[in-house]
C-alpha cells in the first residue's frame, strides 16, 4: 500500500462519472484543517485487520503530529503501477476508513471509491505537510500465521476418548499415523520416487495440455469415456442418499461485485482465477455460486427439505505451478458438487450419517478405505463431540480432529477423507462440510411449520471427490496391486474398451463383427483388432492396454459359435458370446454405461504416439 499525506488548510471533493463497476455511493464533501490520506492499494494488500491497524496507527500519528482536526481517506490509484483488483482495493480502503475512525478523536471522512473525482486543496506548506509511506503486509501476515497456530489437534477414539497426537499409540493404525505426521507435524512423506500411476496415464490419454495454462489437462477418447462414466456415477451415488436431487447446469464465471460472491471468494484468496471483462469476474472453484444463485430464487417449504442440487462443475483453482500433479492437483478440474439443503443443524447432522455411509461404501468398492481429518470450530467440537465419536465408531478407528478457535470460515465442520497412496502419502479424495453461513449470505430461505422464514443449513459434499481425484484413486489402487505382485487392472465398468476381439486371419473378420454386434447391442464397449499384425503382437498390445476381456476368434470358434477368452488377471477359457455378455453385465451391474468413443476397427485409428 502506498500513501501520500498532505496537510491542508481546506480540502473539498466531488464525485463525477463512474470509473469502475465496483464502487461506493457517490458523495461530495469538504474538510478544514484536514490530513488528506491519498491511498493506493497494491497487489498483495488485503483487508487484514492487523495490517490495516498498522496503517491506521501511522495515519493517526501523523494527524496528531501536524495537529489536524480532521482526516480524509481518499482512494487514489496513481501512486503505483501494481494495483490491486478493484473489489479488493475498495474493501481495503473502506475498512481502513473504519479503523481510522475508531482510533481518531476528530472527524474522519472518506471520498467515494470507483469514481472520477474533482478536488481542491490548499496545502499548509510546513515541513510535515507532505509525506509519503509504503506499507507492506508481509510482517502482519507473519503475525497472522503465528495466530493460526493456535489451532490444535486431538485424536478422538470411537469411544469418545481424546488424546494428544504426540502421545497416542498408533499400533494398528498406520494410516492414521501417516496422516498425523503430515497434518500435525508437517512432515514431508513419500518423497523421492515417481508415483507408479503416472506410467499408466499415457496409455489412457490423460495428459497435460502444453498449449494452455499450467495445471490444465487434455483427455483422449479413452480418458473422456472414463471421465463421463464417473460423472454419471456421481449422480447415481447422489441419488442413493434417498433424498430428492436436482441436477442443474450453469455458468462458470461470476461477478466479483456481487457482495455474496465477493465475501465467499475471499476465503480462497490467491487461488482465485480472475478474468478481466466489462467487469471483474472469477472462475468458480466449485459449484456453490451457481447452485446458491438458483436456490435463492426458489420458493422452498419445510416440506421440500432436505433436498440436493448437483452440478458437474468445471472448477478453477490457481494452484502453485510447482504443486500441480496429473489427475490430483489441477488448476482446472471437474467437481460433482452436491449441496444438500436442510432445515437446521440437527437435520444436517442426521443427513451426514447416511452421507458418511455412502462415502465409505464407494471407496470400499475400490478395495480401499479412508483415514479422516475432521476440521471443526471449537464451539461445534464442544457441543457435538459425541457426534464425531459416533462417526469414528462407524469408521471403526480413531479420527484426527483439528479444532479451530473462532468461526474463520462458512462451515462449522469440514471433513477430509484421505487414502494413503502407493508412496505412503495421505491424499484427500472425498469431503463434506456443514455450512451455517452461506444461506443467509446468498438469501436462500424456506418457510417453516409456523410460517416463519428461516435460513437452511447446507451440506457441501463431493461423494466421490472430483472426477479426476476419483480416477486418481482408481489408478493408485492399480499401482498398489502391481506393487503387491498382482496384475493391475481397471474396474470393468470404467475400462474404455471392455472387450477386444482379435480375428486370427481376415477370413475370421465376419464372425468377429457378428460377435461385436451382439456385445454392443447389450451396452458393452467392444472393438476389433483387424490390423495386419501378428496375432502375438495384437494380443500383447491388448494386454498392454489393460483390456479386461481379449477374445481370439478363428475358424474353430466361428464354426462352434464360441470365443477363446483371455481375462485380465483371470486366466484363459472358452465360452460363448451369451455367457460372456452375462458375465460382464453381472460385473458392471449398478454402474453407468457409455458407448465406445473410438472407431470400432483399430485399423481406422491414427497412432497418438
Amino acid at each position: 500500500m502506498r500513501v501520500l499525506y498532505i496537510h491542508t488548510e481546506r480540502f473539498s471533493w466531488e464525485a463525477k462519472d463512474p470509473a469502475l463497476d465496483v464502487r461506493d455511493e457517490p458523495t461530495s464533501g469538504r474538510a478544514e484543517n484536514a490530513l488528506v490520506v491519498f491511498v493506493t492499494v497494491e497487489r498483495g494488500d488485503a483487508a487484514d485487520e492487523d495490517f490495516l491497524r498498522q496503517v491506521a496507527h501511522d495515519v493517526v500519528d501523523v494527524a496528531r503530529k501536524v495537529k489536524a482536526s480532521s482526516i480524509v481517506i481518499y482512494p487514489y490509484a496513481h501512486l503505483s503501477n501494481e494495483l490491486a483488483r478493484p473489489y479488493t482495493a475498495r474493501e481495503v480502503v473502506n475498512k481502513l476508513y473504519e479503523v481510522v475512525k475508531s482510533e481518531f478523536g476528530g472527524e474522519v471522512h472518506k471520498a467515494p471509491f470507483g469514481y472520477y473525482k474533482a478536488f481542491e486543496l490548499r496545502c499548509l506548506g510546513h515541513p510535515l505537510s507532505e509525506l509519503s509511506r509504503t506499507f507492506k503486509p508481509e510482517q502482519t501476515r507473519q503475525v497472522k500465521k503465528v495466530e493460526e497456530r493456535r489451532d490444535f489437534y486431538v485424536v478422538l477414539t470411537p469411544t469418545g476418548e481424546e488424546y494428544d497426537p504426540a502421545k497416542f499409540d498408533y499400533g494398528g493404525y498406520e494410516d492414521l499415523r501417516i496422516l498425523v505426521e503430515k497434518e500435525v507435524f508437517k512432515k514431508e512423506l513419500g518423497g523421492g520416487a515417481e508415483p507408479r500411476y503416472l506410467e499408466y496415464l499415457r496409455k489412457f490419454g490423460f495428459e497435460w495440455e502444453p498449449m494452455s495454462d499450467v495445471g490444465h489437462m487434455r483427455y483422449a477418447p479413452e480418458a473422456t469415456v472414463m471421465m463421463e462414466l464417473v460423472e454419471d456415477y456421481a449422480y447415481m451415488t447422489a441419488k442413493s442418499l434417498e433424498i430428492p436431487v436436482f441436477k442443474i447446469r450453469g455458468t462458470n464465471m461470476f461477478k466479483l461485485a456481487e457482495s455474496a460472491i465477493e465475501t465467499h471468494a475471499k476465503l480462497f484468496g490467491e487461488r482465485l482465477y480472475v478474468v478481466e471483462s466489462d467487469s471483474d469476474l472469477i472462475l468458480r472453484y466449485a459449484a456453490c455460486f451457481q447452485q446458491f444463485a438458483m436456490a435463492k430464487d426458489w420458493v422452498i417449504s419445510h416440506r421440500h427439505l432436505p433436498f440436493g442440487m448437483l452440478e458437474i462443475a468445471d472448477s478453477y483453482r490457481h494452484e502453485q505451478p510447482g504443486e500441480t500433479v496429473l489427475l490430483f492437483r489441477l488448476r482446472r478440474f471437474y467437481m460433482p458438487d452436491l449441496h444438500i439443503f436442510t432445515r437446521d443443524l440437527q437435520e444436517a447432522i442426521n443427513v451426514t450419517y447416511k452421507l458418511h455411509e455412502v462415502i465409505f461404501r464407494e471407496i470400499g468398492k475400490l478395495g480401499r478405505t479412508y483415514v479422516s481429518l475432521y476440521n471443526v470450530t471449537e464451539e461445534f467440537y464442544k457441543s457435538h463431540r459425541q457426534y464425531l465419536a459416533e462417526l469414528a465408531k462407524r469408521e471403526g478407528k480413531p479420527i484426527l480432529v483439528r479444532v479451530l478457535p473462532g468461526q474463520k470460515y462458512y462451515w462449522v465442520l469440514n471433513v477430509e477423507f484421505h487414502i494413503i497412496d502407493e508412496l505412503g502419502r495421505p491424499r484427500e479424495i472425498a469431503t463434506f462440510q456443514i455450512d451455517v453461513g452461506n444461506a443467509q449470505r446468498f438469501g436462500i430461505k424456506y418457510v417453516d411449520e409456523n410460517n416463519q422464514t428461516r435460513y437452511p443449513v447446507i451440506i457441501h459434499t463431493a461423494i466421490l471427490g472430483s472426477v479426476e481425484r476419483y480416477l486418481y484413486a482408481v489408478f493408485d489402487t492399480a499401482a498398489k496391486a502391481e506393487k503387491e505382485g498382482k496384475t493391475p487392472r481397471l474396474p470393468t465398468w470404467l475400462s474404455p474398451v471392455q472387450v477386444r476381439i482379435i480375428p486370427i486371419t481376415k477370413d475370421n473378420l465376419k464372425y468377429a463383427v457378428e460377435v461385436a454386434d451382439r456385445l454392443e447391442a447389450e451396452g458393452i464397449r467392444v472393438d476389433i483388432d483387424d490390423r495386419d499384425e501378428t496375432l502375438s503382437k495384437r494380443v500383447r498390445e491388448a494386454e498392454t492396454a489393460w483390456v479386461p476381456y481379449i477374445c481370439v476368434v478363428g475358424a474353430k470358434e466361428a464354426s462352434e459359435g464360441t470365443l477363446s477368452v483371455r481375462e485380465r488377471g483371470g486366466g484363459q477359457y472358452r465360452t460363448t458370446p451369451e455367457e460372456l455378455i452375462k458375465k460382464i453385465k453381472d460385473e458392471v451391474r449398478g454402474y453407468p454405461s457409455r458407448p465406445l468413443y473410438l472407431p470400432r476397427f483399430l485399423s481406422q485409428r491414427p497412432s497418438r504416439y
